[in-house]
């Protein structure tokens, strides 16, 4: 039986965990001298799924601004690991935050159920394919070019409509190449080639792009340069600003937020939901 990637009834949490040493928030986290510590990665896990998590987001390759692409053979050796491992340690859905179709393939084999790439498909059409052999879940993330030059020169008229307009194209490849409809969110792919001010305005209008599109929104603001560009915090106290807009994109009509720090998303996630009810 098919269920729906992110229930309209909640807001779905997703834990971010990253097997990167150069992410941008915590590469290197879990690194150890001969590759990375599966088992702190799994006691992570699980205080993430305390805290509420409903769902937990293993990425092998950073996709900060600038970052190079790393080979997929590199990717999955680091990815597949941890999610045999999670798999072993925790019923929660676990999530493959990746561009290519052999590293989701890999995943998918490996234990995940739901694949998140932040290219929405133009980094590697095969990926749709994949996640539809496996009758996966799908996030279509929005992002113009590849992370080594998505800031060089962002540029948008209008981008709402434009990201919601490029969403919506790649929702179509993945229906078309076999993806269940039902399991396909989308997110406007906050940092990913964006000035402060589209990042601000995707954020205060998620809702308007899911139902633009009829699909779930996800949204993943935590710990983003542009949350230091107001507050003037160093990448490792966003936190309290990271909830701020997470409660903000919730209001909004988000359904779904990707942090590092669960606890304080969940808690944002409750308040603004009771207040989107309370206005609703």
């Amino acid at each position: 039986m098919r269920s729906p990637i992110f229930p309209r009834d909640r807001v779905t949490v997703m834990g971010v965990l990253n097997m990167t040493p150069d992410s941008f928030s915590d590469g290197g986290r879990f690194a150890s001298h001969d590759g990375f510590d599966v088992d702190a990665v799994v006691a992570t896990a699980l205080a993430m799924q305390r805290a509420g998590a409903h769902l937990l987001d293993v990425g092998g390759e950073s996709t900060r601004p600038g970052a190079a692409e790393l080979p997929a053979e590199a990717e999955i050796a680091r990815v597949v690991p941890v999610l045999e491992a999670l798999a072993k340690a925790t019923q929660l859905p676990l999530s493959i935050d990746t561009r290519k179709a052999a590293v989701a393939r890999a995943a998918l084999a490996a234990g995940a159920r739901i694949v998140n790439d932040i290219s929405g498909g133009g980094f590697d059409p095969g990926l749709f394919a994949a996640v539809a052999e496996r009758d996966a879940f799908l996030v279509i993330g929005h992002l113009r070019g590849v992370p080594a030059t998505m800031q060089d020169a962002p540029h948008f008229d209008d981008v709402l409509a434009e990201v919601s307009a490029e969403l919506a194209a790649s929702v179509a490849a993945a229906e078309a190449a076999g993806v269940a409809a039902e399991r396909i969110a989308v997110d406007p792919g906050i940092g990913f080639g964006k000035r402060q001010r589209d990042n601000l305005v995707l954020l205060a209008n998620a809702g308007r792009i899911g139902e633009r599109l009829d699909k779930p929104v996800l949204v993943g603001p935590s710990r983003k340069a542009f949350l230091g560009r107001i507050t003037g915090d160093a990448v490792d106290a966003r936190d309290v600003a990271t909830a701020a807009a997470c409660a903000v994109a919730v209001f909004a009509g988000a359904n779904a937020i990707r942090v590092h720090d669960v606890g304080a998303g969940v808690r944002a996630a409750q308040i603004a939901a009771a207040l989107r009810e309370a206005r609703a």
